[in-house]
């Protein structure tokens, strides 16, 4: 196995699961008289994405119900450089498809040095092949942010690891522009921080570090407030959708629906949702891993699980939460065919993407 656990090999495995999912879900659409293009550049949230980049922060759609769905909802880092992209001939969409490829490459690089780091180079090349066979690991291949935002996020922490304080600071800030979960890198850096101040000589540089890879976060939702003429503007156009955070409590409701609409069942739900959760992080903490992985990984998992919006998006959601990965990574690595589990993964990954995404609703 040490032969693959290179940075290249890793990149290659990383590209070849990516083309085994792509082409199932080119068998699967053209068998549904779809377009595979159409899907991942064309569809949910990818249009929105195209929307800020053509007309900025004016678009706003009225719902069925009445509710006015504002752009606002989705955070600039994207947008902006579709906008960029898109002086080279391509469509907005084309240029959401091709940041997308570009960064998920960087992203499996970030997470191959990241696992090395931590581990090993076979745990970085394992972490790399769970992240790119998750169950919803086809949205690595849309016009979305997830992707953009992994790259950004598994680079900051693994420069924060190193304490390079400035590069990961940047990085940070702008992981923060690309989405609302950006917040949890930077509390990653301040509880990093915590481990370094008392013998550090850099304390100003450390402080000025952990203000600026939240500043990103802070500017765009401080902006949407301005926008909108109220501090918790930003929130109202989450509402607006559907989104908030309620601690889990409406994803209990909803899973004890299909049971029994029962407020005990409810409750029982939501203490195993919330096990669930915790549990991993403890043994994350008991094995000794970093307290900076620990605290970005929560504040993700924290934030997907505790979301009382469209249901369907969780897993998506749960993307950018690969420290969690690394538990089975190093577990895998200890098994004797640790490939062969990979190969049924990514299998299923592939058939589970092709289905969820020529179905109805949006990931």
């Amino acid at each position: 196995m040490k032969r693959y656990a290179t940075p290249l090999s890793t990149v290659l495995i990383f590209a070849s699961i990516k083309a085994v999912g792509l082409a199932v879900l080119a068998f699967w659409s053209h068998a549904q008289e779809k377009s595979a293009l159409h899907l991942l550049g064309r569809r949910w949230d990818s249009l929105w994405y195209a929307r800020v980049a053509e007309h900025g922060y004016d678009f706003t759609l009225t719902a069925p119900d009445g509710r006015e769905l504002s752009s606002m909802a989705f955070f600039p880092l994207l947008p902006w450089l579709e906008r960029a992209v898109s002086v080279t001939g391509l469509t907005l969409n084309q240029a959401g498809l091709f940041i997308s490829a570009m960064a998920s490459v960087v992203a499996a690089l970030g997470l191959f040095h990241l696992g090395r780091h931590v581990h090993s180079p076979e745990v970085g090349t394992l972490l790399v092949c769970l992240w790119a066979s998750l169950p919803v690991a086809i949205v690595q291949s849309m016009a979305y942010s997830e992707s953009l935002f992994v790259a950004l996020a598994a680079w900051s922490l693994y420069f924060l690891l190193q304490d390079r304080w400035g590069v990961a600071a940047l990085l940070a800030c702008a992981a923060g522009l690309t989405r609302p979960v950006g917040v949890a890198i930077g509390i990653a850096m301040c509880t990093h921080a915590l481990t370094r101040l008392r013998r550090a000589d850099n304390r100003a540089r450390i402080l000025a570090s952990c203000a600026l890879s939240l500043s990103g976060t802070a500017a765009y939702v401080l902006w949407v407030g301005a926008q909108r003429g109220n501090f918790f503007g930003y929130l109202g156009v989450q509402a607006a959708w559907g989104n908030g955070f309620d601690g889990g409590y409406s994803f209990a409701r909803f899973l004890g629906e299909f049971i029994s609409p029962s407020p005990i069942l409810t409750a029982v739900l939501l203490i195993a949702i919330i096990a669930l959760s915790v549990t991993p992080h403890v043994m994350m903490r008991l094995r000794g891993y970093p307290p900076a992985l620990i605290a970005y990984s929560t504040v993700v998992t924290a934030m997907a699980m505790g979301a009382s919006g469209y249901f369907g998006s969780k897993p998506r959601l749960l993307v950018p939460a690969f420290p969690l990965l690394l538990l089975v990574a190093i577990a895998l690595q200890r098994s004797a065919k640790p490939y062969l589990c990979i190969a049924s993964l990514v299998m299923a990954s592939a058939l589970y993407g092709a289905f969820w995404l020529n179905g109805s609703g949006p990931p």
